[in-house]
C-alpha cells in the first residue's frame, strides 16, 4: 500500500474561483465548486461549497494556516487514482471532520473532529480518490454516514 501524506486545510489556494474569503492572516479561500451529500439518489441531505484541491501544492496546502471556515464552506481535494489515504493536521487549527470517498462517490471512511496540529496519521483505509474536509460536527449535526455518496458539482475531475 502507498499513502500519500498531506497536511490538512479546508480551504487552500488552487486558480479556480467564483467566492473568495480571506481570514484574519490574509490567506485567500477559493470555493468554485459544490459538494452535496445524498442519502439516495432523490434525498440531499446538505451541500458545501468548496475550495479545490486538485494538484500536489493545493493538495499540501490543504488548510493550512486557516482559522476560519464557514459552516456551509470546506475542502475538496482530488486525486487521479483511488487508492488508500492518509492526512495529518499540522498546521491546521481547525478541529474537521475528514471524508473519504471512493472513485464510485461513497463516503467509506469518516474521521470527526480530527485534532488542531496534530501530526497523528488519519487514514482512510480502504481506497478513496477523494476526501473532504468540513469543521468538525458537521458530520454529526447533518447526519452524514459511511456508506452515503456525494455529488460534486462545478468542477472537472
Amino acid at each position: 500500500m502507498v499513502f500519500t501524506f498531506l497536511f490538512i486545510s479546508s480551504c487552500g489556494g488552487n486558480n479556480h474561483q467564483s467566492e473568495n474569503q480571506v481570514d484574519e492572516n490574509g490567506r485567500e479561500l477559493e470555493f468554485i465548486a459544490e459538494v452535496s451529500f445524498v442519502k439516495n439518489e432523490a434525498d440531499t441531505i446538505s451541500s458545501i461549497e468548496v475550495a479545490v484541491a486538485d494538484d500536489n501544492q493545493s493538495r499540501s496546502e490543504g488548510l493550512m494556516n486557516v482559522t476560519e471556515l464557514p459552516s456551509d464552506s470546506g475542502m475538496l481535494f482530488i486525486f487521479t487514482n483511488n487508492q488508500p489515504r492518509s492526512f495529518w493536521m499540522a498546521n491546521t487549527p481547525l478541529p474537521l471532520d475528514i471524508m473519504f470517498v471512493n472513485s464510485e462517490l461513497e463516503i467509506v471512511r469518516i474521521h470527526r473532529n480530527t485534532q488542531p496540529y496534530s501530526q497523528e496519521s488519519i487514514q482512510s483505509e480502504v481506497p478513496a480518490r477523494f476526501v473532504v474536509e468540513v469543521n468538525a460536527g458537521y458530520t454529526l449535526e447533518h447526519d452524514i454516514r459511511e456508506g452515503m455518496k456525494i455529488a460534486i458539482e462545478g468542477v472537472d475531475f
